[in-house]
């Protein structure tokens, strides 16, 4: 489990460097504005794509500690699943900076 775990961080990792590069290299060659478009949106897919892997990530170890602490008491299934949702509002974060740019 820890080695996927480490396997996902790294490819974090490079999703993330990659909408880096892709963002210098968007304010780079900025020479023309439909370029300019292309490589930010371009740029805003990546990101969306790691907050997506990290957040499916988190919410997967949550889920399942939701699902024992569920197993040992129902009456906390309020507090399993506002733990469960609460990493997906960074996907909405995502989603709602791509579509202003």
């Amino acid at each position: 489990m820890k080695i996927n775990m480490v396997r996902g961080m790294r490819l974090l990792l490079v999703l993330m460097s990659i909408s880096l590069i892709a963002g210098v290299a968007s304010a780079a060659t900025a020479d023309e504005i439909a370029e300019k478009d292309t490589m930010a949106k371009l740029g805003a897919g990546i990101a969306l794509a790691g907050c997506g892997i990290g957040t499916g990530l988190g919410q997967g170890q949550i889920g399942a500690a939701a699902v024992g602490m569920i197993a040992e008491d129902g009456s906390k299934f309020g507090t399993g699943l506002l733990f469960t949702v609460l990493p997906e509002t960074v996907v909405l974060f995502g989603f709602l900076a791509m579509f202003l740019l």
